[in-house]
């Protein structure tokens, strides 16, 4: 994987000036482009189209202040139609307009040009296990929530709390199959996984395919498949954040699994009355590499 995400890098390197097919990369690689993208967004902290975007414009921040071409010819070589798109580009990269710094020089932010490197980690083991499921539905309460990486998401909390006690209860007893009880899913996550973008999030459990969804319910088909289920306790939610990251700084890269689209799982075993601490599983939809 880290050689995987170093080629990528080059890649981008190669064709900072045009469009690239990062799905026919990933193929020469051996991987998937959603497994690619998940992986870089995780370990470099920032999604790949960012990424790209940050040294498309540090590259032509150069251009701009060598002043050898005009702003224009500048622009259309690095990919964009005119000068007013490529202008709101640059300004969101380095924070002035590239007439201001054509003249004055700066201020500038340079993007370094990534390299994923092997560490040597993991003292801590994960407990892990790799399960295979025929398919089966989730169904449940879902709603449309943007995606944040760290501490407690105030629109799934909402959704959440909205719901009287007695609706959990009711979705306990539709439980029939694993992972068991109330679950918390993300369906839809963008591969980048960008802070912010947009995510089904659905309140539910898990029943077999031969269980019909109520109809006040929202329900997911999810297909046969393998999954990798990592159990975490602690704090909540920062043990499970910290796990869901370590899946990736980690366990991927050195395990022969990859991740496949489909919905992440997170089902609650145990919990304070505050929620303070918890032990949870967190599922995610695996393959083999």
């Amino acid at each position: 994987m880290i050689s995987a995400l170093n080629r990528l890098v080059d890649f981008v390197e190669e064709h900072l000036t045009e469009e690239f097919d990062v799905s026919g990369l990933a193929r020469a690689l051996g991987t998937t482009e959603y497994h690619l993208r998940r992986m870089f967004s995780s370990l470099a902290g920032m999604p790949l189209s960012e990424y790209v975007r940050r040294r498309r414009m540090t590259v032509a921040a150069a251009a701009v202040v060598r002043g050898e071409d005009d702003l224009l010819s500048i622009a259309v070589r690095h990919g964009y139609g005119s000068t007013e798109a490529f202008g709101r580009a640059f300004r969101a990269v380095h924070g002035a307009s590239p007439g201001d710094v054509r003249r004055d020089g700066g201020p500038l932010r340079t993007q370094p040009q990534v390299r994923f490197r092997l560490t040597v980690e993991g003292s801590i083991p994960m407990d892990t296990r790799i399960v295979e499921r025929p398919a089966f539905r989730l169904v449940g309460h879902a709603a449309r929530v943007p995606l944040i990486h760290h501490g407690i998401n105030p629109h799934i909390q909402h959704l959440v709390t909205a719901l009287p006690q007695e609706e959990h209860l009711r979705l306990k007893t539709l439980s029939d199959t694993e992972p068991a009880g109330l679950l918390q899913v993300s369906d839809d996550l963008d591969p980048d996984a960008t802070e912010g973008s947009p995510l089904t999030y659905l309140h539910g459990v898990a029943v077999s395919l031969d269980t019909p969804a109520p109809d006040d319910l929202h329900a997911i088909d999810v297909p046969a498949g393998m999954w990798a289920v990592f159990r975490t306790a602690g704090s909540y939610p920062q043990a499970l954040q910290e796990t869901w990251a370590a899946t990736a700084t980690e366990w991927f890269p050195s395990n022969p699994w990859r991740l496949r689209p489909g919905p992440s799982i997170v089902a609650v075993l145990e919990r304070a009355d505050d929620f303070s601490t918890a032990t949870c599983e967190l599922w995610l939809p695996v393959e083999p590499t």
